[in-house]
C-alpha cells in the first residue's frame, strides 16, 4: 500500500501542514522535527505526489529539452548533438532539476506549441537544441517569458540567451595552423549558411585569411550539411578547380572524413598533397587513417554553461526581480585544435 503525507503526518505525531513544511525545507519547523519528519518519512518510503506539488508551487523543478533530431531534415541533423545532449544531462544532475524531453514536431503548424507544452507541464525553463530558432512557435516561447537557452542557437530575450563555442576563434585556430605549415592556398569546406557555427566558422576563416594576407579565390569555399557525402561532394568540387588548394579547413568532422576519402580515392595523399584539418573531435576523428587534425569542442562545458545560464535565469524569475541584462549575455566555450596526421607541410611543389 503507498505511503501517503498523512501517514507520515500520523507517525510523527505533527499535523500535515508541519510534515510539508519540514520536507520542503520552509520556515516555521524546528531542526529537530524536521529530522525527525524526514527520518519517518524515508523509513515509511514516502514519495511525494510531484505533480500535486508542481500544481501548488507552479513549478515542477523540470528543465524540458526541445531536440529535433530532424532526420527527415538533412541541414539540421547534427552530429554532436548527442555529446551535447550528454554534457547537459551531466550538468543537471547535481542541480536537483529533473530533465523531459519535449517533441518538436507540432511547433510548425501551431504558434504556441512549445508554450503550451511547456506549461502543461510546468517547466521551469527550456533549452533548445537543433530547432529552426525563426519557427513562430519558438518566437513565442521566447516571448513568454519562460528561461529559455538555446545550444547553438542564437535566440535572444529578456530571459532567453545561447551557449555555443568559440566557433571564429576556432576556424582562425585551424587556419593558422595550416598557414604554419606554409599552405598559402587554404580552401574550407563550410556548413550550412543559415546555421550560427557555420557562419561563425566561416567568418572565422575568412577574417584569418585576410589577416594573413591570403587570398580566397573563387570556389575555395564550398558548403556541405556536416554529413560525409557533402564533404565527399565539396571535396570533388575543390580538386576540380584549376589551381587546386593544398589544404582545406573543414567545418565538421563528417564531412572532413569524407573529403580525406575523396582525395586517397583520386591517388592523392592526405597530408602530403593537401591536408585537412576537421571540427568537433568525434569519436572518429582519431580512428580514421590518417587520424584526423580538428578542433575539439567542449562538451562537457557547454552543458555546464547551459545550466548555469539557464538556472540563474530560473532563479531570477521565481524571485519576481528584474533581470540583469549580463546574466543573459550568451557563453562562449573555448575550442582547441588537436593536431594529428591529417595536417602536415605544404608540398614543395605546391
Amino acid at each position: 500500500m503507498a505511503v501517503d503525507i498523512r501517514d507520515v503526518a500520523r507517525r510523527s505525531g505533527v499535523s500535515v501542514a508541519t510534515v510539508s513544511r519540514a520536507l520542503n525545507a520552509r520556515p516555521g519547523v524546528s531542526a529537530e522535527t524536521r529530522d525527525r519528519v524526514v527520518g519517518i518519512a524515508r523509513e515509511l518510503g514516502y514519495l511525494p505526489n510531484l505533480q500535486a506539488r508542481s500544481l501548488v508551487r507552479r513549478r515542477s523543478d523540470t528543465v524540458g529539452l526541445i531536440w529535433d533530431t530532424s532526420y527527415s531534415s538533412a541541414g539540421l541533423r547534427v552530429p554532436f548533438l548527442q555529446d551535447l545532449l550528454i554534457g547537459l544531462k551531466l550538468a543537471l544532475a547535481d542541480t536537483g532539476y529533473h530533465l523531459m524531453l519535449v517533441s518538436p514536431r507540432a511547433a510548425a503548424a501551431d504558434l504556441h506549441a512549445f508554450e503550451h507544452v511547456a506549461s502543461q507541464h510546468s517547466l521551469d525553463g527550456v533549452v533548445l537544441m537543433g530547432v529552426d530558432e525563426h519557427l513562430p512557435a519558438v518566437k513565442a516561447l521566447i516571448s513568454s517569458g519562460l528561461p529559455v537557452i538555446g545550444l547553438d542557437l542564437p535566440v535572444r530575450g529578456i530571459r532567453a540567451s545561447y551557449v555555443s563555442t568559440d566557433n571564429r576563434a576556432g576556424a582562425a585556430a585551424a587556419v593558422r595552423h595550416l598557414a604554419s605549415l606554409g599552405h598559402r592556398r587554404i580552401a574550407t569546406i563550410a556548413g550550412p549558411p543559415d546555421q550560427l557555427p557555420a557562419i561563425d566558422r566561416l567568418e572565422g576563416y575568412r577574417e584569418t585569411m585576410a589577416g594573413l594576407e591570403l587570398a580566397v579565390p573563387d570556389g575555395y569555399v564550398v558548403h556541405g550539411d556536416y554529413f560525409l557525402d557533402s564533404g565527399r561532394a565539396a571535396m570533388r568540387a575543390l580538386l576540380a578547380l584549376d589551381e587546386r588548394p593544398t589544404a582545406v579547413f573543414v567545418a565538421g568532422d563528417s564531412m572532413a572524413i569524407g573529403a580525406c576519402r575523396t582525395v586517397l580515392e583520386a591517388g592523392l595523399d592526405v597530408p602530403g598533397d593537401i591536408s585537412i584539418v576537421g571540427y568537433d573531435d568525434e569519436e572518429l576523428a582519431a580512428v580514421v587513417r590518417p587520424a584526423l587534425t580538428t578542433i575539439r569542442q567542449d562538451y562537457l562545458a557547454m552543458g555546464a554553461a547551459t545550466v548555469e545560464l539557464l538556472t540563474d535565469l530560473i532563479t531570477a524569475r521565481h524571485a519576481g526581480g528584474p533581470v540583469d541584462e549580463s546574466a543573459t549575455l550568451p557563453r562562449l566555450i573555448r575550442a582547441v585544435l588537436i593536431a594529428r596526421e591529417s595536417s602536415g607541410p605544404a608540398p614543395t611543389a605546391g
